[in-house]
């Protein structure tokens, strides 16, 4: 059993990030106190089926017993006990390690201290790699993010095209990312070294490949990282987006020096496309009652489903692969189209 686990990856019990040690610890308070009551039932389980079996002849024998008031409370009282103090750490806990609530500490022993600037990260789940902005900095990669270690990172999240879960699971609990929409993450890494980011959401054929670097480094590591993206990379604007933005896999690690102002906030609100209507102003326009008959004007403007379609598609909307509905071509960087086996659903 224990050479079985030490092939495991224990990095959820073992985590190098603040936010994520408090989560560890979480279950692993938890996880002790349900053992309170689930250690004392299984072993009385057991004592019960052999202090009472057939064959003991010395066993008492009482058909007519049937109420203990010392056995009722101590049956009810131990799990009720249990009961309040899981939901007292989990009602402190979840707003402890809300998302969306900015840090105050870096680790245990150490305060956020107002002289702190936090980093800011502006992540964008495509299909099927991971898009990093570093608005600070004005670069972006793909695939391949870094932050300094004991400094906050503000984490903006956002989606292309389907629902996604953004995990780095040495550094803090896993965040959803959807279009048209933001969440948020706060978080910090407190160890050196090269960590796992993963989707944690199934989002098609590449999901499996979907997975990138984070790199924890100090001060003068950051910096000359940034140095290198900035010596390495190449311009990303709307074009050079729309094309990453096309469904792909095993995509390798890429650079941008430079990045169009506002790239971030129209891949947000939907409108990276020219001529696109964007979400806040679709958003103001219902806020405001609606447009009214001129309303027919905006249906183009609309169109953000089927943006990859150069012909009307049969259904509703149209597969971001820019491929039919059922086509056997697969995605960019897909080995083989998942295919259904028709002579089997013919068999039904």
């Amino acid at each position: 059993m224990l050479a079985t686990l030490s092939g495991c990856n224990m990095v959820v019990m073992s985590p190098s990030g603040d936010i994520a040690a408090q989560q560890r610890d979480l279950i692993v308070i938890s996880t002790i106190l349900m053992l309170i009551i689930i250690v004392p039932v299984i072993f009385l389980t057991l004592f019960f089926a052999w202090r009472y079996r057939q064959s003991n002849t010395a066993a008492k024998y009482d058909p007519e017993w049937h109420h203990s008031t010392g056995l009722e409370v101590i049956i009810w009282s131990a799990p009720l006990a249990i009961i309040i103090a899981l939901g007292a750490i989990t009602w402190v806990s979840t707003h402890k390690l809300d998302p969306y609530r900015p840090l105050d500490r870096i680790d245990a022993a150490r305060p956020v201290s107002q002289e702190t600037k936090p980093i800011t990260v502006e992540v964008v789940a495509l299909d099927w790699k991971w898009l990093f902005f570093y608005p600070d900095y004005g670069i972006a990669t793909v695939n391949e993010m870094a932050a300094p270690v004991d400094v906050p990172i503000n984490f903006k999240l956002t989606a292309s095209s389907v629902m996604n879960s953004f995990y780095i699971p040495a550094l803090a609990g896993m965040i959803y990312t959807m279009p048209g929409m933001e969440t948020k993450l706060h978080a910090v890494i407190n160890k050196p070294g090269e960590y796992e980011g993963l989707s944690s959401n199934y989002s098609g054929d590449g999901f499996s490949h979907m997975r990138f670097k984070f790199h924890g480094v100090d001060q003068a590591g950051f910096d000359q990282w940034v140095a290198r993206v900035k010596q390495n990379g190449t311009a990303l604007n709307r074009d050079a987006y729309l094309k990453l933005e096309k469904p792909s896999a095993k995509e390798p690690v890429r650079y941008y020096a430079t990045v169009d102002d506002g790239l971030y906030e129209a891949v947000l609100n939907m409108c990276v496309r020219e001529g696109q209507m964007c979400m806040k102003e679709m958003m103001h326009i219902d806020m405001m009652g609606g447009a009214g008959t001129e309303s027919h004007e905006n249906k183009a403007r609309l169109q953000h489903d089927n943006r990859h379609a150069e012909e009307e598609a049969p259904g509703a909307t149209f597969p971001e692969t820019g491929n039919p509905a059922r086509s056997e071509e697969p995605a960019e960087g897909i080995d083989e189209p998942a295919t259904m086996n028709h002579d089997a659903h013919q068999a039904h």
